[in-house]
């Protein structure tokens, strides 16, 4: 079982930054990570995603604000949030995918999830 548990999250006004971490357990099973994100009455949605190759994907609405990364030698995934927008207020979840590394912002194709960190961004 991959554990994966966040961190970094917070409140921030618009236009600030934040940075997010997730800490897994293990990097051998997890060809994919991920963040994603929910707000109160909305479906989980992804927000970027990577694989093992650096490969990275992004939902259009962080394109040029957010950066994903992984650090393999700590296990550390990272996402950097820029230029916030209140409507970036969310939970957002770490989420690591086994087995063929494509990338993907879709939840189905990811086995493990994190507890999620609170991002709260005031206009």
């Amino acid at each position: 079982q991959v554990q994966l548990v966040e961190s970094g999250g917070g409140s921030v006004q618009a236009g600030g930054s934040l940075r997010l971490s997730c800490a897994s357990s293990e990097y051998t099973r997890t060809t994919r990570m991920g963040w994603f994100r929910q707000a109160p009455g909305k479906k989980r949605e992804g927000v970027a995603a990577i694989v093992r190759d650096g490969s990275t994907v992004y939902a259009d609405s962080v394109k040029d604000r957010f950066s994903i990364s992984r650090h393999n030698a700590k296990n550390t995934l990272v996402l950097q949030m820029n230029s916030l927008k209140p409507e970036d207020t969310a939970m957002y979840y770490c989420a690591a995918g086994a087995g063929t590394g494509y990338l993907s912002l879709l939840p189905g194709d990811y086995n493990y999830w994190g507890q999620g960190t609170q991002v709260t961004v005031s206009s």
